[in-house]
């Protein structure tokens, strides 16, 4: 089994990116052991990055300001070879929107969206796949407006993320800068039309970054990144409704933190958010009957800025990444009791997105 890890490769204002581009890693799930990490394919701030279903391809977004001399980001198509895992770059494509910061495909597997997080504003892009598995045309972009009470983060809309909803369809799409998730349909020629009577507003504030649906398929979970808190949602009719939420950190816990991924178990049993600033994975049983969260416990020195970390598919052990101490940690985690241990460690140059392929 591989890692598949995007970093930083550049200093920008949050961070000051070490790594070369796309990295790999072997990963043992018997033992949770991290091989040495080595370079898979050069590329400007390839932060986040998303694998076909069959892993015949991986597709990064390059958080930038400008793209082969055009304002905006840019995202590279990839051949992988599924016997080395080596990456061959197919074709690249720009984003129109600038800072690129997250990447996935949709349920049917036909069209790759981007969020644009965006200086002015945000933006989602659709391109299309061709069957060799390179970008085909834009099919669709769409701009945000909005803003929030933050006079500094929420000045105007922000893109944070895009999740395809595995029982409709739908695309969900979470803007930190207008407190709001927006959902959208998306038809067989990559289109997308605002279904705006179903949207999911935030907290005033509360900054929605990273979504995570349950393996029912009934709830939806949002971290909300300004607030720190996690709020847990189930599915009635054609909408989702807030049942619970909580804090990602301890009451009374001071210094400034950023909610940052959040993953749900494969069993469904627990949900899991990282802190950036406290450096901690929080960790939460999650009541299915109830559609209820109750908090387990917060493990803490998890790595500096834990940008985002993953659940192996088998559910027991989870990997984080460490972006501003360049560290890779795996934990073997204990499904009953919620619980975390740290098995293995191993460096990796400004990590920040981990896919398992």
């Amino acid at each position: 089994m591989d890692l598949i890890i995007g970093t930083y490769t550049e200093q920008l204002p949050h961070v000051h990116g070490k790594a070369d581009g796309v990295l790999t890693a072997s990963f043992d799930p018997a033992s949770g052991r991290i091989g040495p990490v080595t370079a898979l394919a050069a590329a400007r701030n390839p932060s986040y990055l998303a694998a076909s279903a069959s892993g015949e391809n991986v597709y990064a977004v390059h958080e930038t300001l400008d793209f082969e001399h055009q304002p905006g980001g840019g995202i590279t198509a990839y051949a992988r070879d599924l016997r080395t895992g080596q990456l061959t770059a197919l074709n690249a494509r720009a984003t129109l929107g600038d800072s690129p910061c997250h990447v996935t495909l949709d349920r049917s597997g036909r069209f790759v969206l981007n969020a644009n997080y965006g200086v002015d504003a945000g933006s989602v892009t659709v391109h299309r796949i061709e069957p060799d598995g390179r970008l085909g045309d834009m099919t669709d972009h769409v701009e945000h407006i909005g803003s929030g009470p933050d006079p500094v983060r929420q000045a105007n809309s922000h893109v944070h993320m895009i999740a395809s909803d595995p029982v409709t369809g739908d695309i969900l799409v979470s803007d930190l800068g207008s407190d709001t998730v927006f959902v959208y349909a998306l038809d067989r020629d990559g289109r997308l039309a605002a279904k705006t009577s179903v949207n999911l507003d935030a907290a005033p504030g509360a900054g929605p970054r990273h979504l995570a649906f349950h393996p029912d398929g009934r709830h939806l979970f949002i971290v909300n990144e300004l607030d720190s808190t996690v709020c847990a949602l189930r599915r009635e009719d054609d909408q989702f409704v807030v049942t619970d939420g909580a804090p990602t950190r301890p009451e009374g816990a001071g210094g400034q933190n950023l909610a940052g991924a959040i993953r749900v178990t494969p069993s469904g049993r627990h949900v899991l958010v990282s802190n950036r600033g406290d450096d901690s994975l929080a960790v939460f049983r999650f009541d299915a009957d109830a559609s209820a969260l109750s908090e387990v416990g917060i493990t803490a020195d998890v790595g500096e800025c834990p940008r985002d970390f993953i659940v192996t598919p088998d559910g027991q052990h989870v990997i984080v990444a460490g972006q501003d101490n360049d560290h890779l940690a795996s934990y073997r985690f204990d499904d009953e009791a919620g619980t975390l241990r740290l098995v293995h460690s191993a460096v990796a140059p400004t990590p920040v997105c981990l896919v398992l392929a």
